[in-house]
């Protein structure tokens, strides 16, 4: 790894803890506000950047969890349930050393295992055809748009969406210019960095414009105060063990949350414990098997990225599209072809960690005064930086235009409970699918038996199938569920 390199995984892991430190800011908007700068980076130091990024925004989002009891994002909500009762109770420095602890213990195995199957996926992934690829493509779709939160209808038609702006701009087969309307700026299709840029980073300012931040007294702790006792190690070590491998497992597939992992890691660990009473009261397994988790899962969500081209989250989609910023095509190519930049990537998670240790433990008290930061102050910043990213890449106006388009129509989608991101995985994964749609046709002569008679397309669509048809089923139960206890309330009344 070069000195430049090595300054770029510094300045990504720094710009992620600093940016997942404040609430509602995690992994999403840092790598969705730092997407423009990848445009004049080389490809390696982009994405080493990048993923410094997504690690230290994992690191920096549990620091406001446990001290202030408002979770910096999704999967750091966790940390609220003990990690808030421990730093009332004056523990609050040993939470954040355990939370560091962990989360470099979950990265390391998530690593490990990224070294370790990302060429052996690769390897065996050559053999693909279009027709795996699209099958394949069409199973992170449906996973994405359908292992959530709200309905998976909605998700569906929020993945057709994306598709559908993936088909606008300039046909690669025929030259012919498709749902442009007339609009020279949208031959080469929808802007990816404005398009994500205005469903997360310009939806966030919106929906946060006029919300109160409630500031506690200011925290101080030296690093006496942060250290774990005995006892603290002892009951830690079994969660880190069993949150990583399941981190781990979950990171590697396509649709799961970071955020359902995690939570899963927190009931298992309350479940098997012998204190299970203690839990939201500040257990420290509370702490140290959801870090484990999350962490865990980062390192393995790589591996269907780079060997497959298939992301797993929004996070991951974002790094594609990097990724194919810069002219590279994922897939098990990445590994023969770009071997410099797989095994830098490599390298660079290892220090990244070690810097976010070092930036973690005795910086501590920085963060919390970033805490103290008035949202009239900080969120203007995020608009004025994000039409500067979004400007820098093109030098053009439209993508401007295009921006506030999608921050408000983000913001209506997050008012009628649509989820916005498959629409991102849509428009990424899109034109991929069609390009080996066509391909696939043309081989079989319009044959879509095709799909049916490889094993492995047969797989990943049944595979596809039994996860639309449990993802409705345990939809319509829920609400079946919600209706009926809505009646029997109403019955009471």
């Amino acid at each position: 790894v070069s000195l430049s390199n090595l300054w770029y995984c510094f300045v990504g892991v720094f710009l992620g803890c600093l940016v997942g430190v404040l609430p509602g800011l995690g992994a999403l908007i840092a790598i969705t506000l730092l997407l423009p700068i990848t445009y004049h980076l080389p490809t390696t130091g982009a994405l080493i950047m990048l993923a410094g990024v997504y690690f230290g925004a994992d690191y920096g989002g549990g620091t406001c969890s446990i001290l202030l009891g408002v979770p910096g994002h999704a999967a750091a909500a966790v940390d609220v349930l003990d990690g808030y009762p421990m730093a009332k109770q004056g523990r609050g420095g040993v939470a954040l050393f355990m939370k560091c602890i962990a989360s470099f213990w979950g990265s390391a195995v998530g690593i490990v295992l990224l070294m370790m199957f990302a060429p052996v996926v690769a390897e065996y992934a050559l053999r693909f055809g279009p027709a795996e690829y699209c099958s394949m493509m069409l199973l992170g779709l449906v996973a994405a748009s359908t292992v959530g939160q709200g309905s998976p209808i909605k998700g569906v038609a929020m993945m057709v969406f994306g598709l559908l702006l993936g088909v606008v701009g300039t046909d690669i087969g025929s030259g012919v210019q498709r749902f442009t309307l007339g609009l020279p700026e949208l031959s080469d299709g929808v802007g990816l960095i404005a398009l994500a840029m205005g469903l997360f980073a310009i939806t966030e300012v919106v929906k946060s414009a006029g919300s109160q931040r409630i500031v506690t007294g200011e925290q101080k702790f030296t690093l006496r105060d942060q250290l774990p006792t005995r006892e603290d190690w002892r009951r830690s070590f079994g969660p880190m063990l069993r949150g990583s491998g399941l981190g781990a497992f979950f990171g590697a597939l396509p649709g799961t949350s970071g955020g359902m992992a995690t939570f899963l890691s927190y009931a298992m660990e309350k479940r098997i414990s012998k204190h299970p009473e203690e839990f939201g009261k500040g257990a420290i397994e509370g702490i140290a098997g959801p870090e484990a988790c999350n962490n865990a899962g980062v390192g393995t969500a790589f591996i269907p990225t780079l060997t497959l081209g298939i992301p797993g989250d929004a996070v991951m989609a974002l790094i594609l599209g990097a990724l194919m910023i810069q002219g590279i095509q994922p897939g098990p190519q990445v590994l023969t072809s770009h071997p410099e930049l797989f095994w830098g990537l490599i390298v660079s998670f290892w220090i990244g960690n070690i810097f976010l240790v070092i930036l973690n433990i005795p910086l501590i008290g920085m963060w919390v005064r970033l805490l103290s930061i008035p949202y009239p102050l900080m969120y203007p910043a995020i608009v004025l930086f994000t039409c500067i990213g979004v400007y820098s890449t093109s030098n053009s106006v439209f993508d401007l235009y295009v921006l506030l388009l999608f921050g408000l129509l983000g913001y209506l989608m997050l008012l009628l409970r649509f989820e916005v991101v498959p629409v991102l995985m849509g428009l990424i994964l899109g034109p991929m699918f069609e390009e080996n749609l066509r391909r696939t046709m043309l081989l079989s002569r319009g044959d879509f038996g095709v799909f049916i008679e490889r094993p492995i397309s047969a797989a990943a669509l049944a595979v596809t199938a039994i996860l639309a048809l449990w993802s409705v089923k345990s939809y319509l139960s829920g609400q079946g569920v919600r209706k009926k206890s809505t009646a029997l309330d109403g019955s009471d009344a």
